[in-house]
């Protein structure tokens, strides 16, 4: 087991996905177990067995009169998980080329005004985002690219990197679903046979170190210690 000293630094990974046996759900592991061979403390997040409620409430609307109004205790807890993080790592299923409803609630009720955006500087400048979305598009569709374009615009340049953070990476994990499918550029569908037995093992086999790719990329980005 990874020993990890009082000093050792933070991975706040997010589970965005209803269900714990989902290829998600696995994924985040996956990447936990990296990010804490690498020498990371993993603090795990699953917003569904946590029971966050992504819904947006009086108490944590914003205020944009005031930077410093108290946010739900709730709010103010995730808050303070973040800023114990060094690195956020958020691992879901692309829902209509963005995150599901329950992570999108996550960061419009804790990634607040006043807390991740707002201020001079921000609060969680210098930290480091991974957003990693399984995708069932297959690496061959016309629709994977732009998907992947407006997954960077919208999470990197529109979420993390306006609330200062230093490095956000976008990890699309394509190929996720047990039967592939795909649009071809005439817009037709295309659904093929559900894959089982070995060719499955090997297709997670592939998709694992798919993601461990998007993970070691991360961690090589890392910047040195002065």
């Amino acid at each position: 087991m990874p020993q990890h000293s009082s000093d050792a630094r933070t991975a706040l990974v997010v589970v965005a996905h209803h269900r714990s046996d989902s290829l998600t759900a696995h994924t985040a592991r996956r990447a936990a177990a990296r990010l804490e061979a690498a020498g990371y403390r993993i603090d795990l997040l699953d917003l569904h067995a946590e029971g966050f409620d992504p819904r947006m409430t009086v108490e944590d609307q914003p205020d944009w009169g005031n930077r410093e109004k108290t946010y739900s205790e709730e709010t103010h807890a995730h808050m303070r998980r973040i800023l114990d993080a060094d690195v956020v790592v958020a691992v879901f299923p692309v829902y209509w080329q963005s995150v599901p409803a329950v992570l999108k609630g996550w960061i419009d009720r804790v990634w607040n005004y006043g807390f991740a955006y707002g201020r001079s500087k921000p609060r969680l400048a210098g930290k480091r985002m991974l957003w990693l979305g399984l995708a069932g598009a297959t690496a061959d569709d016309p629709l994977a690219q732009g998907m992947r374009s407006v997954l960077e615009a919208n999470l990197s340049e529109g979420i993390a990197i306006y609330c200062g953070f230093s490095h956000s990476t976008v990890g699309l994990l394509l190929d996720a679903e047990e039967r592939p499918q795909r649009v071809d550029a005439e817009g037709n569908l295309h659904v093929g046979d559900a894959v089982a037995g070995a060719e499955r093992k090997a297709q997670y086999a592939d998709f694992d170190r798919r993601t461990l790719e998007f993970v070691e990329g991360f961690l090589v980005d890392e910047p040195l210690a002065a």
